[in-house]
């Protein structure tokens, strides 16, 4: 565990304690919740959970939301999504939330939005879910303005997955994708992009949780012989296949998606197989604020961000705080979801992505204005899906945890994926 890690991990055992001190260290009258449901049991969790706090933390700092200060009570999903449920029920339930941060799955993400969040009329602002049903739901008016998500959708990775396959020149792929939302989606969406690119698709085969073996799954994906494996999995599943894989004398030419972005699957595989791997991930573009968003976060972890859905959480948090305070005290659910379109608007007063940047915030709102939330994934813009756009990077595994091998613009991400379609 890197100490970026470890930093993170204690940030979010402190978290109820540094909380509570913050409300009356501050003296205010009144406390208002929210809720998260994120997954602090696996170790690139731990830092999301972190950095929400953060958020929390600086809004109060700064003088809270609406006259209120805020706790965030955390649960953890444990990427189960009947876990991810019975946390997302108690924290409407019980502690009265409005506003629900999480879930980073998809799998989770979606059974928390159709049976809780939704039906209870609270706003869901998840950093890290991509699957594109997401999108349709919204299309159908299934999610009734109630869900955003910072994260652009499995599209983008999709795409760049099948970026990667034919820049390193390879024929034949083949796909080990969990059998969840996400997986599902993701898995259908890359193999149509290889085929596109002309890249043949040997096997496609889903992996579900708990087994004590994929030896049969693997087998089922080595029959075509594949120049490749593409990788849409979770790393306690994932660390299994590879071992499975590696072990049957499959190739070690693999592209994963950022779910794989961490060091409990680098140190339990072995970084020695995994010298040809690419991974993919959704990028904060080269702006001011996301160097900014950097520096902050480094000066208070004591590292960079460094794993996955990072720059992501702070900006589901902190967009959904502003939108609180826009709506303004005792608002409901869909109140706040109305004035995300009020912090994020193109034509308002441009604010900074910190505690300064929420102040002046809070001055604007009250006197009648709108703000456009410059954050740390750049200029934060939702769609009427409540969707994102974004551009990309590819990724590999290093000694100190993973390096940066190439950024893709989102102009590039969206020329390759308008000539995929």
């Amino acid at each position: 565990m890197n100490k970026h890690i470890k930093h993170a991990a204690l940030t979010v055992g402190l978290a109820i304690g540094i909380s509570a001190y913050g409300s009356a260290a501050f003296a205010q009258d009144c406390t208002t919740k929210i809720g998260a449901v994120l997954p602090t049991s696996v170790d690139w969790g731990k830092p999301i959970a972190a950095t929400a706090q953060y958020v929390v933390d600086q809004i109060n700092e700064a003088g809270g939301v609406a006259g209120c200060q805020i706790e965030m009570v955390l649960r953890d999903s444990q990427v189960d999504p009947k876990v991810g449920v019975d946390a997302a029920k108690a924290l409407v339930d019980l502690d009265g939330v409005q506003v629900l941060i999480g879930a980073v799955s998809s799998g989770v993400s979606m059974p928390i939005l159709t049976s809780v969040t939704v039906p209870a009329g609270v706003m869901q602002m998840s950093c890290c879910s991509s699957s594109t049903a997401f999108t349709g739901l919204a299309q159908e008016g299934k999610t009734r303005g109630l869900w955003f998500r910072t994260f652009a959708t499995s599209g983008v990775q999709a795409a760049v997955g099948a970026m990667v396959a034919r820049d390193r020149g390879h024929k034949s792929v083949a796909i080990l994708y969990k059998n969840d939302d996400w997986g599902q989606d993701i898995g259908k969406l890359i193999a149509a992009d290889f085929e596109s690119v002309g890249i043949e698709v040997t096997a496609s085969v889903a992996l579900n949780d708990g087994q004590a073996s994929y030896r049969a799954e693997v087998t089922e994906a080595l029959k075509g012989q594949p120049e490749a494996l593409y990788l849409a999995l979770y790393p306690k599943e994932g660390t299994a296949a590879v071992r499975e894989w590696i072990s049957l004398g499959g190739t070690q030419n693999m592209i994963v998606a950022n779910s794989l972005k961490s060091d409990e699957f680098r140190d339990n595989v072995g970084l020695q197989y995994l010298g040809n791997t690419v991974g993919t991930d959704t990028a904060s573009p080269r702006s001011e604020s996301a160097s900014a968003f950097v520096e902050q976060y480094t000066a208070h972890f004591g590292g960079a961000p460094s794993g996955p859905g990072l720059a992501n959480s702070y900006d589901a948090t902190m967009i959904a705080l502003l939108a609180m305070e826009a709506a303004g005290k005792d608002a409901d659910g869909a109140q706040i979801a109305s004035m995300v379109s009020k912090v994020t608007d193109p034509s308002g007063t441009p604010i900074t992505a910190d505690a300064d940047g929420f102040k002046q915030a809070r001055e604007v709102l009250a006197g009648g204005g709108s703000v456009f939330y410059q954050g740390a994934t750049g200029n934060v813009r939702f769609d009427a899906n409540g969707d994102v756009s974004a551009p990309a990077v590819t990724w590999g595994f290093s000694d100190a945890g993973t390096k940066e091998l190439s950024f893709i613009s989102l102009t590039d991400v969206d020329a390759f994926m308008a000539s995929l379609k």
